[in-house]
């Protein structure tokens, strides 16, 4: 369109130029004594226009011809300007296909060529910027070389070079050379440095997806699951991870969270932080309840934790959970009766039968009601159940502890070919499970 109407404006000018210039009669006349020159009015204009044009194109051509030596000057500079940038990319490609001798000989190049061209007189707009990277690619590759030295003079050279960039730019820059630093001391094994580098962090940055997965791992790697544990539900919350990911790695640090206490509060405080959901997870449940008890916790306030399991465990919901998570929780249960004496004792014992007569040929409800039975002196109706668990019982553990208990009702009876028969398969579950 705007082509078309540029052609349409030439025509109406020419057409314009070439009316006015048929219809005019005037002339120009000089007097140059003792001659009389007299000249068309039109052909005045075209020559007046002809040494204008002439001496515009001089003009333009004089001014070409001085500036030779400062566009020189540019094209050189812009050359060098070039190739800093090439040296930079070559550098980021080599780091990439993992050539990592000729990653930092390149950014080492890149630097060269700004120093060059700052000691030229240009300085780049994003000099600050190409040099703080140039410094990191050659840390870079020096952490992959494991030359640490190296790595550290080029990060402290970054860190002073983002500091001579504007503030906006600067803080960037800062932010990125920490967050690289944490993750080389993540790798070197140096999880209170990382963290201490990830602390520093302003809190927006903190923040962060790759902080959190930082912070995440150096916290595993420095034995702190309280922070990891908090670090993985904010991962969580913001979908880092797949459902299923997050509530494995959720599970596996509150494990670990439970397996660094060394008392039975210690236990009760990391169970008070759980939430809902995780006190609903049977084998998290079991296993603070087991090693509440292990550290003297009171058997009842590990059977308040796992009573809102005790109906799953009966309903068909628990035939979603596995063979381990069953049975971590009936050793639960049944570390949690350790007292037969109490006054709820005697309910729970009805309570078990009534789910073992429920699922008769269920082994670890016969475990389960055996081992009761056994707390309660009731000798003859332990000695059934426990006799008929062993022979469909999964769980090394429970296989021996049931073996075990078989053995002593056969040493109270005076019946020591017997008891000698059950310490004996105690024993070879035992070895098959240290296998």
């Amino acid at each position: 369109m705007r082509a078309a109407l540029w052609l349409i404006s030439l025509f109406a000018l020419a057409a314009a130029a070439a009316w006015l210039a048929g219809n005019n009669q005037g002339t120009v006349t000089l007097f140059l004594s003792p001659y009389r020159i007299d000249l068309s009015l039109n052909l005045v204009l075209l020559v007046l226009g002809l040494v204008v044009l002439v001496v515009v194109l001089a003009q333009q051509a004089l001014s070409a011809l001085l500036s030779l030596p400062q566009q020189a000057q540019r094209w050189r500079l812009q050359q060098k300007e070039r190739s800093a940038h090439a040296a930079m990319l070559d550098s980021i490609s080599q780091f990439m296909a993992g050539r990592y001798l000729r990653a930092r000989k390149s950014a080492q190049t890149a630097l060269e060529k700004e120093v060059s061209l700052r000691e030229a007189g240009l300085e780049l707009d994003h000099a600050v910027a190409l040099r703080t990277l140039a410094h990191i690619m050659a840390a870079e590759s020096a952490h992959a070389l494991q030359d640490r030295a190296v790595r550290e003079t080029h990060w402290q050279a970054a860190l002073n070079a983002a500091k001579e960039a504007p503030s906006l730019e600067s803080r960037t820059l800062s932010e990125g050379i920490q967050l690289r630093a944490a993750r080389w001391l993540v790798d070197d094994r140096d999880a209170p440095a990382s963290l201490a580098l990830l602390v520093a962090l302003p809190s927006a940055a903190a923040r962060r997806m790759v902080a959190m997965r930082l912070q995440l791992k150096a916290a595993r790697l420095a034995g702190q699951p309280a922070k990891a544990l908090d670090t993985a539900v904010l991962l969580a919350k913001h979908r880092a991870f797949t459902p299923a990911a997050a509530d494995s790695l959720v599970r596996s640090l509150i494990l670990t969270w439970l397996s660094h206490t060394h008392d039975a509060d210690a236990v009760q405080r990391v169970w008070l932080k759980l939430s809902p959901k995780q006190r609903a997870m049977p084998d998290l449940v079991a296993e603070a309840a087991l090693r509440f008890l292990s550290l003297g916790g009171a058997g009842a306030t590990a059977r308040l934790w796992l009573q809102p399991l005790w109906e799953p465990l009966q309903s068909h919901n628990a035939g979603q959970w596995t063979p381990d998570q069953l049975a971590r929780m009936v050793q639960a249960l049944e570390a949690s009766w350790a007292d037969a004496q109490v006054s709820e004792a005697r309910p729970w014992l009805a309570r078990v039968e009534a789910a073992q007569q429920a699922q008769p040929q269920d082994p670890r409800w016969q475990y389960l009601a055996g081992m009761l039975c056994l707390r309660h002196q009731l000798w003859g109706k332990a000695q059934g159940l426990l006799s008929q668990s062993v022979k469909g019982l999964q769980a090394p553990a429970l296989k021996r502890k049931a073996w075990c208990a078989l053995a002593e009702l056969a040493e109270q009876r005076q019946d020591l070919p017997a008891a000698s028969a059950a310490w004996k398969q105690a024993a070879l579950v035992a070895q098959l499970d240290l296998r």
